[in-house]
């Protein structure tokens, strides 16, 4: 492998390549399978003690796409200082088919360890035959983005071919790639809105703050801290975040994700005060 990956990018640039690669297949899987598709969490397979808490499976979401971000930024810092090494015939296609290893390695380790050895989760968690998801995955996005880095890699350079191209378009997909992975849950439409809300925010305090969105709520977990509400055209999201939330999601999917979360204390309820103590 170190051979291939030599070959692949000369002058020093595999290493930074790969990085940027994995870095951008992680952003990958957290922007489509958590937050797109909510498919899973990164740690959905473990269900138990506090880990049952959709609060702290975000957390987890939260501190993956963190190590993410280090790795990003150390792959471009060695980008930078090898940027001597960018003017070489054909180094462009090269970054990218070390990129694309880098990407199909992420997705490779993913599934072994992730799915198979810690089974921390599922490609699609409410699969009645989750391998075969996970096995479709590790082909596709693993083995075959490996093997297609390789191919290219492999094949002829043509003259004057430099990464000046190849390295701008890499570190633009990672930074476009690590600021979606920043933003909240695509929103759909006719959907109710989901408000997690983080910990030692009261029932209180929950209300007042889809009260102050011009919301109205429609569901609630036993806990107090998972609602469902309606939100009038337009209506701000803000102020759902200044009264203590930690995901406000507009999708359908994120209905499918807590399924997963359904246990004794934070069961799905009607609501029964539509109004705080101090506003009722």
């Amino acid at each position: 492998m170190k051979q291939s990956l030599e070959k692949t990018a000369p002058g020093g640039l595999a290493a930074p390549a790969v990085a940027l690669g994995i870095a951008l297949g992680g952003f990958f899987d957290g922007i489509l399978l958590h937050q797109i598709l909510q498919w899973h969490h990164l740690l959905s397979g473990l269900d138990s003690g506090r880990l049952s808490d959709v609060r702290m499976q975000i957390l987890a979401d939260g501190l993956f796409h963190a190590v993410l971000y280090v790795i990003a930024a150390g792959g471009l810092v060695l980008l930078l200082r090898r940027r001597s090494s960018l003017a070489a015939p054909g180094t462009g296609r090269q970054i990218l088919a070390s990129a694309l290893i880098g990407f199909g390695l992420w997705h490779c380790l993913d599934a072994v360890l992730s799915h198979w050895i810690l089974g921390i989760h599922r490609i699609r968690m409410d699969s009645e035959t989750p391998l075969v998801w996970d096995l479709v995955w590790f082909a596709v996005f693993g083995v075959g983005a490996m093997a297609a880095g390789l191919w290219l890699g492999r094949r002829p350079g043509s003259p004057g071919g430099s990464a000046r191209a190849g390295a701008p378009t890499l570190a633009a997909l990672v930074l476009v790639a690590g600021t979606l992975a920043l933003m909240p849950p695509f929103v759909g439409a006719d959907t109710a809105t989901l408000v997690v809300f983080r910990p030692g925010t009261t029932p209180a305090q929950a209300m007042s703050a889809v009260l102050a969105a011009d919301g109205r709520l429609v569901w609630a977990d036993n806990t107090d801290s998972v609602f469902a509400i309606e939100l009038p055209p337009g209506a701000s999201r803000m102020a759902l975040y200044r009264g203590g939330a930690l995901l406000v999601s507009d999708t359908i999917g994120l209905a499918g994700c807590l399924d997963w979360f359904e246990r004794p204390g934070i069961s799905a309820r009607a609501p029964t005060l539509p109004l705080p103590p101090e506003t009722a």
